[in-house]
């Protein structure tokens, strides 16, 4: 073999080694086709007008609330009831040392009677003096007697007379000063001035009570309301019994409607906020306190929406999968709003006319193909 042949071998060799090498390696970088899942649905996301709403915060309130407190000094020596324990109407919650007042009620009892006495006695003088007048009259037309005795006994009855009437009078004012005392005596005795929950207990036995002091608190029986501060340029959508969505997340995760009962005239001059309160449906979890907010509706917005179907919760986390192109499904995290129906509002992570996997359940479907149902 010539030289030249024995050099073109080996060339020809390492030419189609390498063409080989270059064949393997192009077959080896060729992607593998995504798993292929069937029979799921999709669902689409959409632009839509929903109402628009500006969100005004408050705290759940008793329609009717109650500070006791003394109206006079003295030693608390029990406190009948405790946080939480319902009260009828005019029960005895706190009683306060009663001896001093008892003692001057008791004074005053006694200075009426004695002034009961000197009214009968009075009354007994008159009537003397009156009919010692009436026989004097008789003896005075029969002339019988001088003008001079009449009218020294005329002047007998009318002192007798003036006496009697300020007997009254004392007695007016002993029977005043009876009530006054009873009344003191009866401000040792705190009773519930309606029938309602025990919120605070703010003293105890042993604690001396002043005037204007605060003891307990108390909230009225049933629905309760939800005050909420609005602002002036929202208050021509409000009137009197308009339904609004409240949310008090303590309570439950979806609105409750409630019903505006009342609607403060006058402005915070600090804020320029009106004061509204909502009344709300009757809830056993509901309680006095509790923070929530009401929708006030501003008219109507664009928003992104997307069937509640197709999102999943992973912690404290949203998350859909979303079809690219291909049809190739991707994990998307979502930041959500309100919700609307079987529907929710996505604040971002998605664009309107997205395709979503509808009901994903807890299955990984990231990467792979979705094939629709038909």
């Amino acid at each position: 073999m010539n030289a030249p042949l024995r050099n073109k071998i080996p060339i020809a060799l390492f030419a189609s080694f390498v063409l080989a090498l270059a064949g393997c390696s192009h077959h080896s970088a060729a992607p593998a086709a995504p798993p292929v899942v069937s029979g799921l649905r999709v669902v689409q996301s959409e632009l839509q007008q929903i109402p628009a709403t500006a969100d005004a915060v408050g705290a759940v309130h008793a329609s009717e609330s109650a500070i006791l407190s003394a109206q006079t000094t003295g030693r608390i020596t029990a406190v009948l009831v405790q946080e939480g324990d319902h009260v009828r109407a005019g029960q005895l919650l706190v009683k306060l040392d009663d001896a001093q007042p008892h003692a001057e009620a008791e004074r005053a009892q006694a200075a009426e009677a004695g002034t009961e006495h000197e009214v009968e006695v009075a009354q007994s003088e008159s009537d003397l003096a009156n009919s010692t007048l009436t026989r004097y009259k008789l003896l005075r037309d029969r002339k019988s007697v001088s003008p001079q005795e009449y009218d020294e006994v005329e002047r007998r009855a009318q002192v007798a007379a003036a006496q009697l009437q300020a007997a009254h009078a004392q007695l007016s004012s002993a029977q005043a000063s009876v009530v006054s005392a009873r009344t003191v005596a009866g401000y040792s005795r705190l009773t519930a001035p309606f029938a309602g929950i025990v919120t605070a207990r703010l003293m105890d036995p042993g604690s001396l009570a002043a005037p204007g002091a605060p003891l307990l608190e108390i909230d009225k029986a049933g629905p309760l309301q939800l005050y909420v501060t609005v602002d002036e340029s929202l208050l021509s959508a409000l009137h009197q019994g308009m339904s609004l969505p409240v949310n008090i997340a303590a309570v439950s995760p979806q609105p409750i409607t409630g019903r505006i009962a009342d609607i403060v005239p006058a402005a915070d001059p600090s804020s320029h906020s009106f004061l509204v309160k909502i009344g709300l449906p009757s809830s056993p979890n509901l309680r006095s306190g509790m923070y929530g907010t009401a929708a006030v509706g501003t008219g109507t917005r664009s928003a992104i929406l997307a069937p509640r179907s197709a999102v999943m919760q992973r912690g404290s986390l949203f998350c859909a999968y979303v079809l690219d192109g291909n049809g190739i499904a991707q994990l998307r995290y979502l930041t959500l709003g309100a919700a609307h129906g079987d529907r929710v509002e996505v604040l971002s992570g998605l664009s309107a006319g997205e395709k979503l996997v509808d009901t994903p359940l807890d299955r990984d479907l990231a990467g792979k193909r979705i094939e629709v149902e038909p």
